[in-house]
């Protein structure tokens, strides 16, 4: 796993008009949070995180080596991503949250799934590939962590699916989902669905009114 490097700086700044400030001289307000030790605030360059979201797609699995600026012992701390907020008006980057961990502790996390080839049952029969799972989560080493998981569709016909207990995962790396949840498959044409439902349809039996028996005259007088 290629090794990611982010240099912060610890800040003194907590109250809400000095992380504006913050802000407006670039830096996003950040936090580490460590196992079993004090949380730590620091700021992080915002144009340095950005290049970082750009570069690699999946940044929240990615395991990022802090350096804290002037820190007296130089050794970097390996963190994930915990969690990114956003503004609601702009949607830029308004503070993070990063998760202090062992590179020897197995951690679970949610991996993407990404699908490879075209279905035969797509190219040569018209039907259509439903992604029904997204993600999968994972336990295993944070070293171990895969950036996605591949799944080949190529040979998948109409009526067929991939379910989690047909993929390979790389070694070291266990699952966590239901074996039998569907990852992918391919469905019938629409326009074959659709002449299905109406042959059903015009081939149900029309259903029989019964009229309202009339009663004699006499019979109604003496009701």
């Amino acid at each position: 796993m290629e090794e990611i490097i982010l240099e912060v700086e610890k800040r003194q700044q907590l109250g809400k008009s000095e992380v504006r400030d913050l802000r407006q001289k670039g830096y996003i307000p950040a936090i580490i949070y460590g196992q079993g030790k004090e949380s730590l605030p620091v700021k992080v360059s915002h144009k340095q995180f950005i290049q970082l979201v750009h570069q690699y797609h999946n940044i929240e699995n990615m395991i990022i080596n802090l350096r804290i600026k002037d820190e007296v012992r130089q050794k970097s701390r390996a963190c994930l991503i915990k969690e990114i907020q956003y503004d609601p008006v702009d949607g830029d980057i308004t503070h993070i949250d990063f998760n202090q961990i062992s590179l020897t502790k197995e951690i679970k996390v949610n991996i993407p799934i990404k699908t490879k080839g075209q279905p035969i049952g797509v190219k040569q029969e018209g039907g259509s590939l439903e992604h029904i799972l997204w993600e999968v989560e994972v336990e295993c080493l944070p070293t171990d962590i895969p950036e996605h998981i591949e799944v080949d569709v190529s040979q998948l016909k109409i009526g067929e699916a991939i379910h989690i207990k047909d993929i390979s995962f790389p070694k070291g790396v266990r699952v966590l989902n239901d074996p039998e949840a569907i990852v992918v498959s391919v469905s019938v044409p629409m326009k074959e669905e659709l002449a299905v439902a109406e042959e059903v349809t015009t081939t149900q039996e029309p259903e029989v009114i019964k009229e309202k028996k009339q009663l004699p005259l006499e019979e109604k007088i003496e009701e």
